[in-house]
């Protein structure tokens, strides 16, 4: 059996969000809370918040988008046209590092901020989901209450334009900030990476599956 990082990172969101959720001294001490950032530097919570969820539908939301997505963007990193025998550590790279940087615009904002507090993988799986969107532009994605497919980049559009405005508009429980750049972080690292170790052009490959009409064009290295 192949070893998998996704269902790594799965399972360790599984092993920390599920004894967080009647822990609230665990969960208190994990959240992303900017003021013992910023009084206590206390930076890993950068990084822990993106294993704690709300409630079971919150962590059951992330981890179903990270699993269906999360596959298959590891399978392509590890391609010999891409990143290949690194193409793991280079997908784990990328998930973790997303959760600092999606979450720092948040940071900024709320440095000294005693009633803010957030948590969950959103940023993290915003990455990869975006990364598969870029690396095959026309994979489909459906929704319980919508009857048909949706292509990848149409939904990315979408996405990132609904998560700006919602963001500029504030209120709520949910931090869209943290959804719009861990996307856009997916696709920069993709792109650098792409540029910098595969042999895949992956502009020239977004543009030859989008004219592709909804068919799933195989990589040309």
């Amino acid at each position: 059996m192949e070893f998998s990082i996704t269902l790594l990172l799965v399972l360790a969101n599984l092993a920390v969000s599920i004894p967080a959720f009647n822990n609230s001294k665990l969960m208190n001490d994990l959240i992303f809370y900017p003021p013992a950032i910023t009084n206590q530097k206390q930076y890993y919570r950068f990084i822990t918040h993106g294993f704690l969820h709300a409630d079971l539908p919150h962590l059951a939301f992330n981890m179903v988008a990270l699993y269906s997505f999360g596959g298959a963007v590891e399978k392509i990193f590890s391609l010999e046209c891409l990143f290949g025998s690194m193409g793991k550590l280079y997908y784990l790279l990328m998930y973790i590092a997303a959760l600092p940087i999606a979450t720092l615009p948040t940071y900024l904002k709320n440095k000294e901020n005693y009633h803010y507090r957030s948590l969950g993988a959103s940023g993290a799986v915003s990455a990869v989901v975006f990364a598969g969107i870029l690396l095959l532009p026309q994979i489909p994605i459906n929704f319980m209450f919508v009857p048909i497919d949706i292509p990848g980049y149409v939904f990315g559009i979408a996405y990132l334009g609904i998560s700006a405005y919602l963001d500029r508009k504030g209120g709520g429980n949910v931090n869209h900030s943290a959804h719009f750049w861990g996307a856009a972080f997916g696709i920069a690292f993709t792109i650098l990476l792409c540029i910098a170790l595969a042999q895949l052009n992956v502009f020239e490959n977004f543009i030859k599956q989008i004219q592709s009409f909804g068919r799933i064009l195989p990589f040309e290295c």
